[in-house]
């Protein structure tokens, strides 16, 4: 008598993705409760089971749902928000600041919501998750159906969830004990990546995965540029640091490893940990190719992910299965790198292993959980099919196939996409959300481009340094600095501090007459800080007073640490025009008649008059004050010796 099951998907070629790659051209699959219970012949398993519901596939590829090894899914909602942006412009001059000001409880349940109605209608069934509040990821996801890995961000920088890392940690902590031991999702901790951690966070976070048995996600060898840094910092590749703090461990997912040395490979492999690069986003932001056959060749558990869609622009598998066959063989020059079948197992079989859940899905087999996708094959971009080889099949999900291909997805054996109709998520009012959202989020952008102050506050540390400016040049010759030193004898003015450094300015020019100075100082004198002092300092326009002997620039200046480089700067301002500046510089702050001053003896280097240079320079918050310090240079000058005609009512930058 037939066995009774819930669901017979009957007539399709079904491409198992098992151990040993089954594909069965009129074939079916049993399926009870979340279990496949049988894969076979449709005419044998018609046989054998009374189902409840019969789906007919012909004409259609019975496939494991896709598996998106890494993603940042509530990112859906700053999708195309900006492009063309090398990965530090991207991520400090604009996600960080638009997290910090939107990111909340509902913008990641919402960009989830999005995310896993997108992911659906392509026929992923599972993903891996880094971002904020992932509670409500886990939230959204559990609504939709599907099967995560929700990953909570750690940083030692502020996040939209947690101001410290120790409170990043402990959210983290109660997050997991809150979904631990759910059905489809596993919840987890997310250092995010060496450069933007401690030792103590990669510590913890691992102690904690131990502890309640789950995987810890992070960012590694991404980049050159990181891969440099860390070298720089630490002395080795960021994969060699999160072994050496303790990321491998336990299971460990490790997203991008674009830079991954032999070494690095090695250790992945030792570790068992997952490597997932993601195509379309390395690609996009010009991280590279990853090192797919030397990943595959050596035992690393490797899978494949969309990244978020703010640097992907989409969650879409199939076109990330479609780059991991092409882009290796492009930079390899060999058409057999990585053929169809691998490139589809990165996204199954072997995506599952990635995210260590190879247990439970990633393959069409009895015992394992009924996450499954329909195909169809005959659409205009996938038609003929040729069946002489049972790879054929392959070559066709993966050089032809798309994801809008996809009619049918189930996961544990519930129908979340039938024909084409979602059945778990609405989406216009998704939609209407999302773009509620994103309207706010574009006002702000919108305000902060125009103004340069906005884009400089958005950076973060940043200060205001003073308001008025006072100051003059003038050009001495030969044995000027006899001059200087007549003014520094001088019993009127007493010196506070002395000190010599050698400057380096890159000036940002705008067409508004705002200025933007980068500044590397090193100081030279006896004694003084061995590192350079560097500082990124906003400068409104130069209104020139009516005073005889200086230029009065009344401006707001903003002052910030430059931790980033001048081509970061360079990128994210796009400033009209670029002035390099060098010089040697003797400085003395002194006090007379009760006011400060700082002296200045400069010669410039490296193009235009050399000088040397007398630049005498006040500051103050009062424009009274101003005025007053104004006469007072003009007494300075007389004590050096300098006539009006040497005068230079000009700034460095506009003598270039």
């Amino acid at each position: 008598m037939p066995e009774a099951i819930d669901l017979l998907l009957s007539g399709g070629t079904v491409v198992t993705m098992d151990p040993a790659w089954t594909v069965i051209p009129d074939g079916a699959v049993a399926i009870r409760g979340p279990l496949i219970v049988a894969v076979g012949p449709t005419a044998e398993l018609a046989d054998r089971y009374n189902a409840r519901e019969t789906i007919d596939c012909a004409g259609c590829a019975i496939i494991p749902g896709l598996i998106n090894g890494h993603a940042h899914v509530p990112m859906s909602l700053l999708r195309g928000m900006v492009a063309d942006q090398q990965l530090d412009v991207w991520l400090y001059g604009y996600m960080f600041p638009v997290e910090s000001q939107f990111v909340d409880e509902e913008f990641c349940y919402v960009g989830t919501l999005l995310s896993c109605a997108e992911m659906l209608r392509g026929g992923t069934t599972t993903f891996c998750d880094m971002y904020f509040f992932e509670e409500q990821v886990a939230r959204a996801a559990d609504e939709a159906g599907m099967r995560a890995i929700c990953g909570q961000t750690v940083m030692r920088l502020p996040t939209p969830d947690a101001p410290s890392f120790d409170e990043g940690l402990e959210r983290a902590r109660r997050f997991i004990e809150q979904w631990v031991g759910h059905g489809r999702i596993v919840p987890t901790v997310a250092p995010h990546a060496p450069y933007t951690c401690t030792d103590r966070i990669y510590q913890e976070a691992s102690a904690l995965c131990r502890r309640y048995g789950v995987p810890l996600v992070t960012h590694l060898s991404e980049t050159a540029r990181e891969v440099e840094q860390s070298f720089k910092e630490r002395e080795v590749t960021p994969i060699r640091y999160a072994k050496r703090v303790g990321a491998f461990d336990g299971p460990c997912i490790a997203a991008h490893c674009v830079h991954a040395t032999e070494d690095d490979i090695r250790l992945l492999r030792e570790a068992r940990a997952g490597a997932v690069p993601c195509p379309t986003s390395n690609l996009k932001l010009a991280s590279g190719v990853a090192p797919y056959r030397r990943l595959i060749d050596a035992g690393v558990r490797t899978g494949l992910g969309t990244d978020g869609p703010a640097s992907n622009d989409d969650q879409d598998m199939f076109a990330e299965v479609q780059l991991a066959a092409l882009l290796p063989k492009g930079v390899s020059g060999d058409p057999t790198a990585v053929p169809a079948r691998e490139a589809l197992a990165l996204a199954t079989c072997w995506g599952a292993r990635a995210v260590h859940l190879e247990h439970l899905v990633g393959s069409l087999e009895p015992g394992k959980r009924a996450d499954v996708a329909v195909v169809e094959l005959g659409r205009l971009h996938s038609t003929p099919r040729y069946h002489y080889s049972p790879d054929a099949v392959y070559s066709q999900l993966v050089y032809s196939a798309r994801s809008s291909d996809v009619r049918d997805v189930l996961v544990d054996g519930r129908l979340l996409l039938r024909e084409r109709a979602l059945l778990t998520l609405e989406e216009e009012p998704i939609i209407a959300r999302a773009q509620a959202i994103a309207a706010r989020v574009d006002a702000f952008l919108a305000s902060r481009e125009s103004n340069l102050m906005a884009k400089t506050l958005a950076l973060g540390g940043v200060q205001q340094a003073e308001i008025f400016e006072i100051q003059v040049k003038a050009l001495l010759g030969p044995g000027g600095e006899a001059s200087v030193e007549r003014l520094l004898r001088d019993p009127a003015v007493s010196i506070s501090k002395a000190s010599a450094r050698t400057q380096y300015d890159t000036y940002f020019l705008f067409k508004n007459r705002e200025r933007i100075r980068i500044r590397e100082d090193h100081r030279t004198d006896p004694g003084a800080r061995p590192e350079p002092k560097y500082t990124i300092t906003l400068m409104a326009e130069a209104r020139r007073g009516d005073y005889p002997h200086a230029i009065v620039l009344s401006r707001a200046r903003y002052t910030a640490p430059a931790d980033h480089t001048v081509r970061f700067y360079r990128e994210y301002f796009q400033p009209d025009k670029v002035v390099e500046l060098e010089k040697r510089r003797k400085r003395w702050r002194i006090l007379y008649k009760d006011h400060d001053f700082a002296i200045n003896f400069d010669t410039l280097l490296g193009g235009g008059n050399p000088g040397p240079y007398l630049e005498i320079k006040s500051r103050t918050w009062s424009s009274r004050d101003a005025a007053e310090r104004a006469e007072l240079i003009g007494e300075l000058l007389a004590l050096a010796g300098v006539d009006e005609g040497a005068l230079v009512k000009q700034e460095y930058v506009e003598m270039e």
